[in-house]
């Protein structure tokens, strides 16, 4: 088949163009913006990109055409596709229907984390040498692409809760089906299509009720929202993860709950520290244990680290290969991602763009920066671009989550609900906010100096602010 993408930049639909072409289709996509790294990837492996949604793209003899959840109704390529007659169909069902039957697919669903989550989970189990399938929603730096099929029963699946295309309003993930369950966390996201933190619990329980009675779902013992999910109806068994807590506290939630994970920093800043499975027929007794040393940061990463291990325990990894896995381990791009440095200042690329994971980027790096000689500033750069945080819902919980920046700069686009002069003058680290990204440039040209960590938090290519940033701090005036 001749398959059309419309979408295909996206993290997910442009993992799916590589699993469509792996099955020996001839696929092409549209996209609004073409921006790396997945349009570098998609152009890597032969995949022809049209910038644009105009009509003029779909004269082919296009045999089926994927559309994305980002188009809608008005979009010409989607009028063109409805009015000829196209066969279309969504990216999570062509997913379903092509690439998951017979398959062990394990999902990494949650608010936060679960790229990273995914992508440690898919290294684990090629490192094991299991060649599982997968599909990221982003690009890893261990894995050659972010979608494959893999050569085994098993495949990994990074698992959204965003809703599947205009035509069908259920989230993603209710397509895959999976016997082993991630649940990171769940909070509030994606204002655009939910009204309120009880439609995204609902389809959270959508989810719960397709695992089957053999398979095994994973959750955070402190997520309360989860929590309350699972009490609505859950049919599968469960195990319980933790962050810090002492052995007995352990033990006796393995012996009350059935086996219990628990991750346990030996460096504050989440780049040592242990993992330990506590059993139920051990009296919650330890059972086994690793010690991870890697190169990631933060405690949100240890927690999406314990995670993947214990999905990876389900279907047959132990602890020890696990752990060895993660000193290999290289990260997801857009993650924290050094993108250059120049006249000592380093520049970072980061992907967070909810409250919650900007605080955990910052924490993380902050603990770090700490741990090093000299002085050393962390400035970040906010980018309010999803839908979500340009409501102004999170208003005010922003300041907080940027508190462990020694400053913070917001771009503050026209279209955005945001009070950004509140953020200002409530902020306690020092906080400007420039309109464009030209200025934002321009002032840090100026207040840059040696020994700063710049990391710039946004979900989109943020007008190539990173290169054009390296490009500037090479200019003679940085002090």
């Amino acid at each position: 088949m001749h398959i059309h993408i419309l979408g295909i930049c996206g993290t997910f639909m442009g993992s799916l163009a590589l699993l469509a072409k792996e099955l020996g289709h001839t696929v092409s996509g549209s996209d609004q913006n073409v921006y790396p790294p997945m349009s570098t990837q998609l152009e890597e492996q032969g995949i022809k990109l049209y910038e644009g949604y105009a009509k003029e793209h779909l004269t082919a003899k296009y045999d089926l055409v994927i559309i994305g959840n980002a188009l809608s109704r008005g979009n010409p390529a989607v009028e063109h596709v409805m009015r000829e007659g196209i066969r279309y169909t969504s990216g999570p069902q062509f997913l379903s229907d092509h690439v998951l039957p017979g398959k062990w697919v394990l999902a990494v669903a949650g608010t936060h984390g679960k790229t990273t989550t995914s992508s440690i989970l898919a290294w684990i189990l090629e490192f094991a040498g299991m060649k599982p399938g997968y599909l990221i929603g982003g690009v890893t730096k261990n894995l050659p692409v972010s979608a494959t099929l893999g050569d085994s029963d098993f495949f990994v699946v990074e698992a959204d809760e965003y809703d599947t295309a205009f035509f069908d309003k259920r989230s993603k993930f209710i397509h895959y089906l999976p016997r082993t369950l991630v649940l990171n966390n769940l909070e509030f996201d994606h204002a655009d299509i939910f009204p309120d933190l009880n439609a995204i619990k609902l389809q959270f329980h959508h989810l719960i009720r397709t695992i089957p009675d053999n398979g095994l779902i994973l959750h955070h013992h402190t997520e309360e929202n989860i929590t309350q999910v699972l009490a609505k109806g859950c049919w599968t068994p469960t195990q319980l993860m933790g962050m810090d807590l002492e052995e007995t506290e352990c033990e006796k939630l393995a012996t009350t709950e059935g086996v219990f994970w628990n991750a346990r920093l030996i460096k504050a800043d989440g780049s040592e520290f242990e993992v330990v499975k506590y059993g139920q027929g051990s009296k919650g007794k330890a059972v086994n244990r690793a010690l991870v040393q890697w190169d990631m940061l933060g405690r949100h990463n240890v927690a999406n680290f314990m995670a993947a291990c214990a999905a990876a325990h389900h279907v047959g990894v132990g602890l020890a290969s696990a752990a060895a896995a993660m000193q290999d381990f290289a990260g997801v791009k857009r993650r924290l991602e050094l993108r250059g440095e120049v006249a000592g200042v380093k520049v970072y690329d980061d992907f967070a763009h909810h409250p919650t994971a900007i605080a955990s980027t910052l924490e993380g790096m902050a603990t770090r920066l700490g741990t090093m000689d000299g002085a050393h500033r962390l400035i970040a750069i906010i980018d309010p671009r999803s839908n979500t945080m340009r409501t102004g819902i999170h208003q005010d919980t922003l300041n907080e989550s940027c508190s462990a920046a020694d400053m913070i700069i917001w771009h503050q686009p026209d279209d955005a609900w945001l009070d950004f002069k509140a953020l200002v003058a409530n902020s306690e680290s020092p906080a400007y906010a420039f309109p464009t990204v030209g200025e934002i440039v321009q002032f840090l040209e100026v207040n840059c100096i040696p020994g700063d960590h710049v990391v710039i938090m946004s979900n989109g290519g943020f007008d190539g602010i990173h290169e054009k940033l390296l490009c500037a701090l090479g200019h003679p005036s940085i002090q």
